[in-house]
């Protein structure tokens, strides 16, 4: 029997050589590959550490790190936001996106398996054939560059993605920790309210009791007093629900829900920071809007992938080897090899590829209006959140250093009439009523600052509705301690 030549050899193995050469590199067969983009992406806006766990030792560890920060504490907004990032199972299911991008990355850098097929003929006859084909496909390799880019501007797109829903997290967490606290603070100021008005309504009943205070008086006492413990049960529960909403972000149960919340929110900034190029630095920082332009980059690639493959969509090499045995009359032997190429394509007689063409030339036209619809809009939420930032500011402030103070003056002349027998049990409870309310209004002011403080950083940075900006930070970090509840 002839051996096989050299050059029969190598084309039944060089498509099998070719498609072992190509393996992926070391980013995208790392399991934490693209993490590191999100990690910095994220850290400058947050001022905290995103981590991806890989194992049940790391998740061990991290709920390790997470009950040091909050079992029998008082959390502030800075620690919430930490907690959440290492805690919430939600952000750690995220981050699988990005290795699954990863993946598709490292299956594109590899060639298409070959295909090998053995064929045997006039088995138990004097001649016997036995045939060896491999199957290539050219068109799978002539493409591969291109298909590892738009594999790649999906990987980036992906971890800016990761990015994105770190941002959201922690800006919805900065969220719940101001609707929390302020809910406290609201309970807090309803119960000192309350003391005073169940005072005044105990010595209104003595009052009663000796003659010198009416029935009608003392109504007024006991229904002021009945309406502030309906408002403060109310505010309690709001305040639970609020504080609920921020364990569930948070990530937290069991032993881990004893930790507490301040009583009240940080006070306001002595001015508002600054924002003269707001737009522009939205136009810089916003993580959709790369999103955006990764999306166009990948559907440009694809359009030139598509003009590649218009006409042929299907080319395959078949490269072989046929070996014949045949017996002579004398019981002699005689082998014949011979060498087998062929070229396997679709003809494009019905399908020339102009409707695919189409469809990749309006999705890249759509990709390109989004994008610049996306710019747009961003200039404005922009314009917008500042507007409001800096509004809220200036209507926070005015009831802090205006309203209250005047209803507080307004309250305490109305005690020394009332004490005087100036003033009537009524107007000393409007001028009452009138002070809690002014101080309930202040208190909202409060919060809706904090709360466009939050939604100032979502315009600039993006993160869905937002992420926590830099500079309530230092203003915030204040209500790390103290009690809450």
């Amino acid at each position: 029997m002839r051996r096989l030549s050299g050059k029969a050899m190598a084309a039944i193995l060089l498509p099998l050589l070719t498609g072992a050469c190509a393996t992926a590199g070391p980013d995208v067969a790392n399991p934490l590959a693209g993490f590191s983009t999100v990690s910095q992406r994220t850290a400058g806006v947050t001022g905290k550490r995103a981590v991806w766990a890989q194992s049940s030792d790391e998740a061990r560890a991290l709920a390790g790190q997470v009950q040091a920060l909050v079992r029998n504490k008082t959390v502030g907004p800075d620690t919430a936001v930490q907690v959440a990032l290492l805690n919430n199972k939600g952000l750690q299911a995220a981050y699988a996106d990005i290795g699954l991008a990863a993946a598709d990355v490292w299956q594109e850098t590899m060639l298409v398996n070959p295909r090998v097929s053995v064929g045997m003929t006039g088995i138990g006859g004097i001649t016997q054939t036995v045939e060896a084909a491999v199957v290539s496909n050219i068109l799978a390799l002539a493409t591969r560059e291109r298909r590892v880019a738009i594999a790649d501007a999906r990987f980036r797109q992906a971890q800016l993605r990761a990015a994105e829903e770190t941002l959201r997290l922690a800006a919805d967490t900065r969220r719940a920790w101001i609707e929390a606290a302020a809910a406290w603070e609201r309970v807090a100021y309803l119960n000192q309210a309350q003391a005073a008005a169940d005072a005044a309504s105990e010595l209104a009943k003595k009052l009663g009791e000796t003659g010198a205070f009416t029935k009608t008086g003392q109504a007024r006492e006991h229904v002021f007093y009945a309406e502030l413990a309906g408002q403060t049960a109310e505010a309690r529960m709001e305040a639970r629900t609020a504080k609920e909403r921020l364990t569930r972000l948070m990530g937290l149960w069991g032993a881990d829900l004893d930790y507490q919340v301040p009583n009240a929110l940080p006070a306001l900034p002595k001015r508002p920071a600054a924002k003269r190029a707001i737009e522009a630095e939205a136009l810089r920082n916003r993580v959709d809007l790369d999103i955006a332009r990764l999306d166009l980059e990948a559907l440009a690639l694809s359009y030139g992938l598509t003009e590649a493959t218009r006409m042929v969509t299907d080319l395959e090499l078949l490269t072989g080897i046929e070996v014949e045995r045949e017996e002579e009359e004398d019981g002699a032997k005689e082998t014949s090899l011979a060498g087998n190429l062929e070229v396997e394509f679709v003809i494009p007689i019905f399908d020339s590829g102009k409707a695919r063409m189409r469809k990749a030339e309006l999705a890249y036209m759509r990709s390109a209006n989004v994008l610049a619809e996306s710019a747009i809009n961003i200039r404005s939420e922009a314009r917008s959140a500042y507007d409001a930032y800096r509004s809220s500011w200036d209507i926070a402030r005015h009831y802090r250093n205006n309203v209250v103070p005047l209803r507080t003056t307004i309250e305490e002349e109305s005690v020394l009439t009332y004490s005087g027998m100036i003033t009537n049990t009524f107007e000393l409870l409007a001028d009452t009523r009138a002070k809690i309310s002014s101080i309930m209004l202040s208190l909202d002011a409060k919060r809706r600052f904090w709360l466009a403080d939050v939604d100032l950083g979502a315009a600039i940075h993006g993160g869905g509705e937002g992420a926590s900006p830099d500079d309530g930070g230092t203003e915030m970090a204040a209500a790390e301690g103290g009690g809450g509840h």
